[in-house]
């Protein structure tokens, strides 16, 4: 990609065959180069910089009225900027406004480039623009330039925040098999707080006075998650003894699959 400042360098852009075009932000409002990008149907980046909200408006909506594929980068027009500077909190403002685009982060950041890359990745940016330098004679490095073991360093946050942030964000996310058997070493597990004959029938009016709640919950064993008014247990029980899925009539028995993941959770008695 490239970013072009006149209506020549769109056509050099062109010329390469550059399959992206990024827009300067203080270019958004100069129409007869927008124009001129528009009409090479390429996907473009804007950056926001100091633009008003109206300016974004209207290159945003030329944009669509083209049909042109659009990312909007956030962007603050100082070089470098501080941390206190970076307003990260518009990337969300971003993504409300603009629902149906790609939204995305210019950073000019003088003295940390992995956070910012954590909090924006967080925040849902997906396309990052940094400016490179290299040491190079007698020539200094710019404040807000990266050189290349930065880069290196931005690159590793980002993938960072990748595997933090995890998968879905529009979905439950899929609980692991080592989560959830940690979280039913946390579940009450159902003792007999007496001798219980065969054909007692549960009732939440008596439950406190029959039954109390422990941890550890064993293979097997019911949880305070399950017992069900009317149900009935198929053979007595003993004082202290724990409250097992064949004790009792009900879905547990009925359905395969039920039944087996209570046999398969909580620890070996």
């Amino acid at each position: 990609m490239a970013t072009p400042f006149d209506e020549a360098s769109v056509d050099l852009c062109n010329t390469f065959q550059l399959p992206l075009i990024k827009i300067a932000s203080s270019d958004i409002a100069t129409w007869p180069l927008l124009e001129r990008i528009a009409k090479l149907r390429k996907p473009v980046i804007i950056s926001t910089g100091g633009a008003r909200e109206k300016i974004v408006d209207d290159c945003v909506h030329f944009f669509e009225n083209r049909s042109v594929p659009l990312a909007i980068n956030h962007c603050v027009s100082l070089y470098p900027s501080e941390d206190c500077e970076l307003e990260l909190n518009q990337i969300d403002y971003l993504i409300e406004r603009y629902p149906n685009h790609v939204i995305g982060f210019s950073t000019h950041e003088k003295t940390d480039w992995q956070n910012s890359m954590l909090i924006s990745y967080g925040k849902g940016a997906r396309t990052w623009e940094r400016h490179i330098d290299i040491d190079y004679n007698d020539v200094s490095v710019s404040p807000y330039c990266s050189l290349p073991h930065q880069v290196d360093q931005w690159f590793k946050s980002f993938h960072k925040a990748v595997e933090m942030c995890g998968g879905s964000s529009s979905a439950r996310r899929n609980i692991t098999e080592k989560e959830r058997r940690y979280l039913d070493e946390l579940v009450r597990g159902i003792y007999a707080r007496r001798d219980l004959p065969e054909g007692y029938v549960f009732s939440s009016d008596t439950f406190d006075e029959d039954f109390y709640l422990a941890i550890p919950l064993h293979k097997g064993q019911l949880s305070c998650r399950e017992v069900i008014n009317g149900e009935k247990l198929t053979q007595a029980i003993s004082k202290d003894d724990m409250l097992r899925v064949d004790h009792v009539d009900g879905p547990y028995n009925e359905n395969s699959a039920l039944r087996q993941l209570i046999l398969d959770r909580g620890i070996e008695a």
